[in-house]
């Protein structure tokens, strides 16, 4: 960080080590450069990457800011900044090069430079925005954004201009997990009117995927889960079954909902074994989405045989293979009109209970905290 750049102070939360709480403190941020705004954030959704960062699931460099589903009002604009300005609402979504060929052919969630434009700690060239109130760097730009901040830095490709009616303090959640949940069902596994669907998981990114499939026209919904007030949920959302894990064989149990095997599915639970029992529960030519996100490293396994012969498909999927220039605005305008209530899934708490939120988000308590930081 240049330090005779022009300085905001600023209030962050951080994380200093692995598994740790994260802590208040005071820093400060640059101004924006190039095609950089900033962003005075009004609220941030707190996610399951998040967490699985701070416990260092993901090697992001620490101390770090996080925080990746921010939503505010841009504040100043760069040089290069064309279409946002001063007092536009954004939401912030991923980080994306723009023109590698991924990015170039409507796939940017499959950047070239996905992981360190997102978990990289620093901007592409090695750079920070933050410092402590000594002048120490702090490790940003997590998803072009640590939104964990009343201000934050984000480029304009990746800060998405939302209407000035909708309620900003809700949107956040739309740049990444909501994203996720919805966008792997339309977008990655086009899920077809008439058709069966289940969602393996029933937090924020499951039940975001089962309102998708209904609006999609899926007939069959299944929401798998162990909680029931989570079951309950998805029921109201969409769910035309919902399955207890504990309490059933789920293979059998999702067969003969089906008639034979889901013709879509989605894993978000990160977890292995649901994993191989969710594609043992597909139909001919069915297709597994993988969402959720454990250890790097962790296996799975499956019958090769099951996958050649039915002609099934595992794919996995990066915030739902949205484009979010298009995908949240539309996502907005669902929601505007009944027909996406994801409101039905968030608990607000300030900033300076994000390590409440976390354990909540944890214990399942709270399906999508969502840090309430400065009024629109």
């Amino acid at each position: 960080m240049n330090a005779k750049t022009e300085l905001r102070s600023i209030t962050v939360a951080v994380v200093r080590a692995p598994q740790q709480p994260f802590t208040i403190e005071a820093a400060r941020i640059r101004a924006p450069r190039k095609d950089e705004v900033l962003v005075r954030v009004v609220a941030t959704g707190l996610c399951h990457t998040d967490l699985i960062v701070r416990d260092q699931y993901y090697p992001v460099p620490l101390p770090a800011v996080l925080g990746h589903e921010g939503a505010g009002v841009v504040e100043e604009v760069g040089p290069n900044v064309k279409n946002l300005k001063v007092g536009d609402h954004v939401v912030l979504t991923y980080g994306a090069c723009g023109h590698c060929n991924p990015c170039a052919s409507g796939h940017e969630a499959y950047c070239k430079d996905f992981y360190p434009l997102n978990f990289g700690g620093c901007d592409i060239h090695g750079d920070t925005a933050l410092q402590t109130a000594d002048g120490v760097p702090l490790h940003d730009h997590f998803f072009a954004q640590s939104s964990f901040a009343t201000y934050a830095l984000a480029r304009e490709n990746n800060a998405i201009q939302v209407p000035a009616d909708a309620p900003l303090e809700l949107l956040g959640p739309l740049g990444c997990g909501i994203q996720t949940g919805a966008g792997a069902v339309i977008n990655s596994l086009k899920v077809r009117v008439g058709s069966s669907f289940a969602a393996y998981g029933a937090g924020a990114v499951g039940l975001s995927a089962v309102m998708a499939a209904r609006v999609a026209g899926a007939t069959t919904i299944i929401a798998i889960d162990v909680v029931p007030s989570r079951l309950e949920l998805a029921k109201e959302l969409g769910a035309t079954h919902t399955v207890n894990s504990k309490e059933v064989d789920v293979i059998e149990t999702v067969r003969e909902i089906t008639n034979g095997g889901a013709d879509f599915a989605l894993e978000s639970t990160g977890r292995p074994e649901v994993l191989e029992a969710g594609i043992d529960a597909l139909g001919g030519l069915g297709t597994m989405g993988i969402v959720g996100a454990p250890k790097l490293g962790t296996r799975a396994s499956f019958d090769i045989n099951s996958l050649l012969l039915g002609g099934r498909s595992i794919r996995g999927i990066v915030e739902g293979d949205s484009v979010p220039q298009v995908f949240i605005p539309q996502l907005v305008k669902l929601y505007q009109q009944g027909r996406f209530p994801f409101d039905r899934l968030v608990k607000f708490y300030p900033l300076e209970q994000i390590n409440q939120a976390a354990e909540d988000s944890t214990k399942g308590i709270t399906l999508k905290p969502i840090l309430r930081i400065a009024d629109a």
